[in-house]
């Protein structure tokens, strides 16, 4: 048998190598295609679930969590802390409550005329003070009940015949008065006593001396001219602002004065 020439047996292997590359091409081509549709399909889906875990869960049967609840109701009782209770008046005048009769010290030898223990201490200690120079600091009155004070405003207003608004200009309804609080004092001048809880007051040597001193003391006048309480001028009427609870009690007055501007 013949053997193929040499140059036949180079040519044909290159004819049978020309056909192989194009199927190969063409599995190539569609495993790539497919691999890239896998991809894109598998990093689209990878993408959106990162999306939703990222975002919170909101459920429509509780739109709000517990923590949301705690803050909303922590909000609330911070602003009603801060907003501060607008304090009840009548006619211009605050209530005031009762000194307990244990808190009481007598002023008067006669014992009729009391204020609080701290308060009564600074005042006999004025009043010594003010009589070494001449001055006779007299106690008109200190506490007062609320019965008292009941008749003093009711009583005296029918017997005057004025109407409520008129009476307080000069003397509290009861439950509103300062002189309740046994730290309100009524003061007169000994040697001018024909002055003694009128506006004459302030014209003598008594009242000058308070005016000048009685802050050495904690004392001060509560209802000076032309007060935004609307409270006629009483030069004889004074309180003791010494310590934390008379302060308390009375610079409330500040916040009524306030809302009388508005």
């Amino acid at each position: 048998m013949d053997e193929i020439p040499v140059a036949q047996r180079e040519v044909n292997p290159d004819k049978k190598m020309a056909r192989i590359p194009s199927n190969i091409i063409l599995i190539f081509s569609a495993g790539l295609i497919f691999l890239v549709a896998i991809w894109f399909f598998w990093g689209n889906n990878t993408q959106t679930a990162n999306q939703n875990n990222s975002q919170p869960v909101i459920t429509t049967n509780n739109p709000l969590s517990n923590t949301d609840i705690e803050e909303q109701n922590t909000n609330v009782a911070i602003d009603e802390v801060k907003q501060e209770p607008t304090p009840e008046h009548i006619l211009g005048h605050l209530p005031y409550p009762e000194a307990k009769v244990e808190e009481l010290k007598n002023i008067t030898s006669d014992g009729r005329i009391r204020l609080k223990s701290k308060a009564a201490e600074k005042f006999q200690q004025m009043q010594e003070d003010a009589r070494r120079q001449g001055i006779l600091l007299t106690s008109l009155s200190g506490f007062r009940t609320i019965a008292e004070q009941e008749y003093l405003f009711f009583e005296i207003k029918a017997q005057r015949q004025q109407d409520a608004s008129t009476r307080a200009e000069v003397s509290a309804p009861p439950g509103y008065s300062e002189h309740h609080t046994g730290y309100a004092i009524d003061i007169g001048d000994g040697n001018s006593p024909a002055t003694n809880l009128e506006t004459s007051f302030d014209q003598t040597a008594a009242y000058q001396w308070l005016s000048r001193n009685a802050s050495r003391y904690s004392f001060e006048l509560s209802f000076p001219k032309d007060n935004l309480q609307g409270i006629s001028y009483e030069p004889w009427h004074w309180r003791y602002v010494g310590d934390s609870s008379s302060l308390e009690t009375f610079y409330k007055v500040h916040q009524l004065t306030t809302n009388l501007q508005k």
